[in-house]
């Protein structure tokens, strides 16, 4: 296949001669690594190559997509994306103004494609070598991924962005079990591309493979309302799911029920509680210049002193409501459109300690981590990693982990002490419509809920 910038001139020529409404195109070159383990065994070794680009048009309102992975496809492609423009739209195009964008992002400082799978192996078998020689386990589970790719934009308006980025992913978990009880403990994270961000966790590996075991021992709360501290991950990752996925515009827009209670300037919170996506933080894993519609990142206040103030929008999005495109129109690859992700997405630090919290607590929960979750609307259950019991404002025994559920904006009502120690979880990423795994991050300072409901005996 000739080089993507090959791609991209021929590109900005037939784009010329289209007569629609508006035409963008995105050339994508990279390579990745996979490794996972199963239990004592190395299970999953891959490297891959790709290099695409796709063509998406807008006429009369109507989208036509379509993507290609060799250059003599190119003319066919374009071709049957402007077809299906054409079939679709009945209506007028509605796209938000932006300013044309000519840019070539200086590349990332990291590229883990050039580390040998000699090296990444060396270090995963030592992980696991050391959770078996730690503790006596079931199973454990490591996967590891990384790559790094260039992309390039251009569209009808005159914009033309090569930006690249590099990509770290990593999680381990420990499997212990005793008769019909069965526990894990995990840890997952994220790097852009730094390689040592993986290395020396030696002492979180020793860790988790402990914590599994000590979990067959540990009481079950009993099941009830309590006052709970979460910690930044567990209480970013809620930030995310149960909150960041209804600020989406696509989301918001296509719902009768959620416009009725996404109304910006209603109050969710006290005026304490800040929400933000930021996509221009440096060294996050959702860190962009600009999004897949060559908008520029920005810092969006999806809350602010409690009250809601923005969402994340695409540009036809921004369009249909009236409000400012925030460049949060993301695909996973050139195999697929963009549509309205999360970036950076956190709770804002207060000025709470970790000891204020607990302060008066008489009978609560401390929870920390996660395993999963699910939402549904303004509904949500989570599973923590791990909990312990918060008795007359100290810390207690562990627990086995706990499920938090509850309805989301309640939930945020009731957040009653905000910590002023914000940490950002890189681990993981962020699923929707069908595009897997997205790398973003999440964070929060530790937080208190009143009133929450936690699944027990």
């Amino acid at each position: 296949m000739p080089h993507i910038n090959d791609i991209a001139l021929e590109l900005k020529k037939i784009i010329a001669t289209q007569n629609v409404d508006y035409i963008e195109a995105r050339v994508e070159s990279g390579r990745s690594c996979r490794l996972g383990y199963r239990g004592r065994e190395l299970e999953t070794v891959a490297e891959s190559s790709s290099a695409g680009g796709n063509i998406r048009v807008l006429h009369r309102g109507g989208w036509g997509f379509a993507s290609f992975n060799r250059f003599d496809g190119l003319k066919t492609a374009l071709s049957r994306a402007v077809e299906g423009a054409r079939l679709a739209g009945t209506g007028s195009s509605c796209l938000a103004g932006t300013e044309p964008v000519t840019a070539v992002l200086p590349k990332p400082q990291h590229n883990p494609q050039l580390l040998t799978l000699k090296e990444k192996k060396e270090l995963l078998d030592g992980y696991n070598d050391l959770m078996w020689q730690q503790a006596p386990l079931n199973t454990s589970f490591i996967g590891y991924s990384d790559g790094y790719k260039t992309t390039l934009f251009l569209n009808s308006e005159g914009s033309f962005i090569e930006q690249s980025r590099a990509d770290i992913n990593l999680r381990i978990n420990a499997v212990a079990g005793e008769d019909s009880t069965v526990e894990q403990s995990g840890i997952s994270l994220g790097a852009t591309g730094d390689f040592n961000q993986v290395r020396g966790l030696e002492n979180d590996v020793a860790e988790i493979a402990n914590k599994a075991v000590a979990l067959l021992k540990a009481p079950r709360a009993k099941g009830g309302e309590y006052t709970v501290v979460l910690d930044p991950v567990i209480a970013g990752v809620f930030t995310h799911e149960a909150f960041g996925h209804l600020s989406e515009a696509d989301f918001v827009y296509e719902n009768e029920r959620m416009r009725e209670l996404m109304t910006l300037g209603k109050v969710f919170g006290t005026s304490q509680l800040n929400i933000v996506d930021d996509g221009t933080i440096p060294g996050l894993r959702g860190t962009y210049h600009y999004d897949d519609e060559g908008v520029g990142a920005r810092k969006t206040y999806l809350i602010r002193e409690g009250k809601l103030t923005g969402r994340l929008h695409s540009r036809e999005t921004a369009a249909k409501m009236g409000e400012e495109p925030t460049g949060n129109a993301r695909a996973i690859s050139y195999r697929h459109e963009p549509i309205v992700r999360m970036s950076n997405t956190y709770i804002e630090p207060g000025d709470a300690t970790f000891q204020d919290m607990l302060e008066g607590i008489t009978e609560g929960i401390y929870v920390k981590n996660w395993y999963g979750g699910t939402t549904s609307m303004e509904m949500f259950t989570f599973s923590g990693g791990e909990a312990y019991m918060i008795r007359n404002g100290k810390v207690g025994e562990l627990l086995k982990p706990v499920v938090l559920t509850g309805n989301v904006f309640t939930t945020l009502m009731n957040i009653d002490a905000i910590g002023s120690d914000l940490e950002m979880n890189q681990g993981g990423g962020c699923g929707k419509g069908g595009q897997s795994p997205l790398p973003v991050s999440n964070g929060s300072p530790h937080i208190r809920i009143r009133k929450c409901l936690i699944g027990g005996q």
